[in-house]
């Protein structure tokens, strides 16, 4: 088994750590978690009985695999930090938004193996949306470990082209806060037209999970549902009517695309 490292132990970081550990891909002796944070990683070690410590330095050195769990805006600081330890024996995974593999490897001036990954948050449910990019240097061992490590709070896909994760940052790693605030707004029209807040937020809520298993799982198309469940002169057609008068679909798209664009432009201010 690879010893495993994380440097930072936020929410994503936690997730990770919980799917890995319920999945039994790793046991928590052989994890170990640095943060800024004593009482996070108190916490941390006390609900998972993982190791941890506010060194750094120490989790490249006792790590094999290393997990970046940081904000783009200090990954920079965090990589002069450990740049002197790093090695082609070790395996660098950034899930830092907007940060190419190119920004790391200028920042340690080594030929270093790394893996940018775009997570989501649901992955704190272990139903999340993981996309990876590996740098050639990684063989295909190396590859499978990172997969399963991710596959352990949901599903995965890897892309060969890097410029790519830009749009899936748009899509799946700010999608949950769109699907949120769709949620918000469909139980308010629930509470609008006289149902109780906590009974139209979890159909709301239901409504939206359970369409999103019959994509997934009953292998359906967006559009064959919406027809389905749209009757000639219905009420479904005459709600849909009035969602593309407001430019429902068109806000949507372009809401992914101001974040596939903001996620270029910090790969730009980190330089």
């Amino acid at each position: 088994m690879q010893r495993l490292g994380f440097i930072g132990a936020g929410h994503m970081g936690e997730a990770l750590l919980k799917g890995l550990l319920s999945s039994g891909i790793y046991k928590s002796d052989w994890i170990l978690m640095s943060d800024v944070n004593p009482e996070r990683l108190n916490l941390l070690s006390s609900n998972y009985h993982v190791k941890t410590t506010i060194d750094n330095k120490s989790v490249l050195k006792d790590s094999d695999f290393i997990i970046l769990a940081v904000r783009p805006d200090v990954i920079g600081n965090i990589l002069n930090e450990i740049k002197g330890l790093l090695n082609q024996r070790k395996v660098i995974i950034s899930i830092a938004a907007g940060i190419p593999t190119s920004f790391i490897s200028e920042k340690v001036k080594k030929r270093i193996k790394i893996v940018r990954v775009m997570p989501n948050t649901p992955a704190l449910v272990l139903m999340g949306a993981s996309v990876l990019y590996f740098n050639p240097l990684l063989n295909n061992r190396e590859r499978e470990i990172v997969k399963k490590i991710f596959e352990s709070v949901g599903t995965v896909d890897v892309v060969e082209n890097e410029k790519l994760l830009d749009a899936v940052t748009g899509l799946s790693g700010s999608g949950p806060a769109y699907v949120a605030m769709f949620i918000d707004a469909l139980s308010d029209g629930g509470v609008k037209m006289g149902l109780p807040k906590h009974t139209a937020l979890r159909l709301a809520a239901q409504t939206v999970f359970g369409t999103a298993k019959l994509l997934l799982d009953g292998g359906l198309h967006p559009a064959e549902i919406k027809d389905r469940v749209s009757s000639p002169a219905g009420t479904t057609i005459e709600g849909i009517h009035q969602l593309e008068i407001h430019g429902f679909r068109g806000s949507v798209i372009s809401a992914v695309e101001a974040a596939a664009l903001r996620s270029k432009d910090l790969s730009k201010e980190e330089k």
